[in-house]
């Protein structure tokens, strides 16, 4: 069976890795997508957190069961299906609480365990969502947006309430989209005018702003001087996220969505004069998998847009370094087996 492993920074090899067994509790699912993300992006440069090497990629995944046991799910050999890629213990205070998605044994696949760029993987059942409703590029999505619908459930974001989301990449429009579904005027900000528009366009963003253009100011004037309740920061750039305390409202949240190998520090006076909520979101539950599922079954969201660059298995290598580039302006890059 292929596979595709990051042996060290910088260095992506195809090899021959060994087929997967089925186990009780267990289904084998050919992967036909993988959708390639920022995680994936900061391992082969060497600045992902929680990471070691060598490492099988992937962890935005699409493919079909192709052995499965009896099993409660109803799951059976055909059935596409999206994997949610958190392995969780079950067992510790966070899992006991229902959050999943911060366990303190968490092995995300692709981070901590081989992940899916590979042919064929075992999966346990609770991990597969059947997506027969869906296209296979919709379902090796559902990870990504994911994450942005869990931020903003996790923000308590209201109908009526201004967000802020700063950072238009994947993983900030989806936080765009999903803050929209819960009624709120979004304003996004980037450095990028072209990303902007996107961003209005995509995830109908309400305002755009550019972060290097007096972003302050602007936010000032879009909320008649009161700024966001609510700012998601989506960059994992540690300047933005220490910016960002300046561009909430007093009693507002700001939400860490992007994460970043490095301290931030911020001005105690200004945290407390304003009685920030500051809040750190990570991964997804089942719960924002099955709401995301939900909304792009009902057409919500343009996944064909969404997706901008593919490769097939074969050539991802040589496509992998491309998208690196600003100039490639990728958004999602999804990988076809």
């Amino acid at each position: 069976m292929l596979g595709i492993v990051c042996e060290e920074i910088g260095q992506l090899k195809k090899v021959e890795l060994p087929e997967p067994t089925l186990a009780d509790g267990e289904a084998i699912v050919s992967i036909k997508r993988i959708g390639i993300c920022g995680t994936d992006l900061h391992a082969f440069k060497g600045n992902q957190p929680f990471f070691t090497y060598p490492r099988v990629l992937g962890h935005e995944l699409a493919g079909v069961v192709e052995q499965v046991g009896a099993n409660e799910a109803g799951l059976a050999e055909g059935d596409q299906v999206s994997i949610i890629p958190y392995m969780h213990c079950g067992q510790c205070i966070s899992c006991r609480n229902g959050k999943t998605n911060c366990c303190t044994s968490m092995k995300v696949l692709g981070v901590h365990i081989d992940g899916g760029m590979r042919e064929r993987i075992a999966v346990p059942i609770t991990h597969l969502i059947r997506t027969n409703g869906l296209t296979l590029d919709q379902a090796a999505v559902l990870e990504p947006l994911s994450i942005g619908a869990h931020a903003v459930r996790r923000s308590g974001l209201k109908p009526g309430e201004t967000a802020l989301v700063i950072g238009g990449g994947p993983i900030g429009l989806g936080v765009m989209a999903f803050a929209k579904h819960a009624g709120a005027q979004v304003i996004a900000m980037d450095v990028n005018e072209e990303r902007l528009d996107f961003c209005k366009q995509w995830a109908g963003a309400d305002h755009a702003v550019n972060a290097l253009q007096d972003a302050a100011s602007k936010l000032a004037e879009l909320t008649g001087g009161d700024l966001p309740t609510v700012v998601f920061d989506a960059t994992g750039n540690a300047k933005s996220m220490t910016d960002a305390f300046g561009f909430v409202a007093h009693g507002g949240t700001l939400v860490y969505v992007g994460l970043v190998k490095t301290d931030i520090t911020f001005h105690d006076p200004l945290f407390h004069s304003k009685e920030l909520t500051l809040m750190g979101s990570r991964n997804a539950t089942k719960a924002d998998f099955d709401h995301v599922y939900s909304a792009v079954q009902g057409g919500n969201l343009d996944i064909a847009k969404y997706i901008t660059h593919r490769s097939s298995f074969e050539t991802m290598i040589e496509s992998f370094e491309g998208w690196l580039k600003p100039e490639s302006k990728v958004i999602k890059a999804m990988v076809e087996l």
